[in-house]
């Protein structure tokens, strides 16, 4: 559990930060982080921790039990970590803040994943 949780006071690299719900996790979040992965980074997955309600139908906690399950060897490895953290309404920053700022466009097919179409599936079949 050391590796899954980031701790705020702990000097390390860098890491390429991506805040979400993930609700739930799908390949469209996997190409995402990867962006950043195969280029060799580390990655801070940031868990909101937003009301449960039909679109969020999972807690922060159970989130995040989910991507430790789903990326546990990227943890171990020391490539991914993960933090919950409260709901945001905005992202600010002010200049030289040192850090960049970047937006991945995926390719169609990895657009076109709907994590809706997924809860919905998720319902149909019974499992949520």
């Amino acid at each position: 559990m050391q590796n899954i949780l980031a701790e705020g006071n702990r000097k390390t690299d860098g890491y390429a930060m991506f805040i979400g719900r993930w609700q739930p996790w799908h390949e469209g979040h996997r190409w995402l982080i990867d962006q950043q992965l195969n280029q060799g980074k580390k990655v801070l997955l940031c868990v909101r921790d937003v009301k449960q309600d039909e679109k969020n139908p999972w807690s922060a906690y159970q989130i995040m039990m989910m991507l430790a399950d789903e990326l546990m060897d990227l943890i171990e490895d020391g490539k991914v970590r993960l933090m919950i953290i409260p709901d945001i309404e905005s992202i600010n920053f002010g200049r030289g803040v040192g850090y960049d700022v970047i937006e991945h466009t995926p390719p169609q097919e990895i657009s076109d994943i709907s994590a809706t179409k997924i809860r919905e599936q998720l319902k149909a079949e019974g499992k949520l």
